[in-house]
């Protein structure tokens, strides 16, 4: 008896070692039959995580028994540099965060300054916030479908992805200068005014979306292969989900009807006739389908936004917070003075605190911002959806193959630097 005991205490000592050891692989004691229990490390740097991540799977045969995803290998120490910056100078710092729709950020930063400032943007400025964030959300779900179809083996579909997301950038570049990091929504407004025939370049390319992209659901909606390795996997309670505070795709695809467009409209979203689709499979189809449709909605703001853009300002009149137009500098002298000054000194915001929630490609976007009466922010601290959304890792990941592992991470669209910021 004695014996016994002590034969099944080592097999216990060796599991242990086993799961701090990924290298050694431990057998375990399961009734009468041997199973044998693995540690394997996925990433940091593997093809399939998009980022530096580190998931620490615990496998029994193909099985994944415990997964536990590992952050921090991406931190940039980007809510620090805020308190270092002036409030003008922190736009550049939120186009690296989620660097695959940087103007959401870019547009969730500005309303928050602009709360604290009390500042009231012109209907134009709000449109175009509109048209390219929407914009952008669409060139964030084609990174997400190439790349996640590329995983399950869809190569070409990688391809029609990036073609039209390149057009996509064509035009940010056209209003910008930039390709990715923009910096084009700023505190009062937009960067500059937009360029000559603008109009005519977003509908070309709005019409052209339309058609790509039921082009993709062609080619991957029926696909067997696809609906082989999509459906029914990667399935979590939706209590759980709300629980982790999981948001965006996710939640809507689990029959959810949220989004911070609707719930809480800011830019003028209210203005605007879209709808919030949601599924209620809550598996990685679901979550293709659902940000399929978000495509076509988006598509649809676009159009609406082009269509009615209203006339005037594309920024607030507010000589005393944003840089002068350089052609009164090269004649007034106190348009040169208010730039000299807004460059050094920056602009002070009044004492106070602020949330303001948008709803980005990946779920909602929070930025709290806590004014101390100074030029800089006291402190900048940002709700991400990547880091809500990536909690679920761990949970979807139990009991499923290893194979799918890689089309379970791929259906979240989590950026690293959204989480570790």
């Amino acid at each position: 008896m004695k014996e016994g005991k002590a034969h099944v205490a080592s097999l216990d000592a060796e599991h242990e070692l086993a799961v701090e050891d990924p290298s050694r692989i431990a057998l375990v004691e399961d009734g009468h039959s041997i199973a044998r229990r693995m540690t394997l490390n996925m990433g940091p740097q593997h093809p399939s995580t998009h980022g530096v991540l580190r998931v620490v799977l615990e496998l029994d045969g193909e099985t994944i028994l415990k997964a536990r995803p590992e952050i921090g290998y991406l931190h940039t120490g980007i809510e620090k540099q805020f308190e270092s910056k002036k409030y003008a100078q922190g736009t550049p710092l939120t186009d690296r965060v989620d660097y695959l729709s940087n103007l959401n950020n870019n547009l969730c930063y500005a309303l928050a300054v602009e709360r604290l400032l009390g500042l009231e943007i012109p209907p134009k400025a709000q449109w175009m916030r509109v048209l390219l964030c929407e914009l952008s959300r669409v060139s964030s779900h084609l990174i997400w479908l190439g790349t996640h179809a590329l995983d399950l083996g869809a190569m070409s579909v990688y391809f029609y992805c990036f073609r039209e997301r390149e057009e996509i950038l064509k035009l940010f570049e056209a209003f910008s200068g930039q390709r990715m990091m923009t910096s084009y929504i700023r505190i009062g407004g937009l960067a500059l005014e937009p360029h000559r025939g603008w109009e005519k370049q977003a509908d070309v390319l709005i019409n052209r979306l339309g058609g790509a992209v039921q082009e993709l659901l062609d080619l991957l909606s029926a696909n067997p292969i696809f609906m082989n390795r999509t459906k029914g996997v990667g399935q979590m309670p939706v209590d759980v989900m709300l629980e982790m505070g999981i948001t965006g795709p996710m939640i809507r695809a689990a029959g959810v009807k949220t989004d911070a467009r609707k719930d809480c409209p800011h830019s003028s979203y209210e203005k605007f006739d879209f709808e919030i689709p949601t599924r209620t499979a809550n598996d990685v189809y679901a979550r293709y389908e659902v940000r399929m449709e978000e495509i076509r909605q988006s598509l649809r703001i676009s159009r609406q936004a082009l269509d009615g853009m209203p006339e005037g300002p594309w920024r607030a009149d507010a000589p005393h917070i944003l840089l002068p137009d350089r052609e009164k500098m090269k004649t007034q002298m106190e348009s040169l003075i208010y730039h000299f000054k807004i460059v050094t000194e920056g602009f002070r915001v009044p004492g106070g605190s602020v949330y303001q929630v948008i709803e980005s490609p990946r779920g909602e976007l929070g930025y709290y911002i806590v004014s101390d009466g100074t030029a800089n922010p006291h402190r900048v601290f940002m709700r991400t959806p990547s880091f809500g959304n990536l909690q679920a890792l761990g949970g979807m990941l139990e009991g499923v193959l290893i194979a799918d592992s890689i089309a379970v991470m791929g259906s979240m669209d989590f950026v690293l630097g959204d989480v570790d910021r």
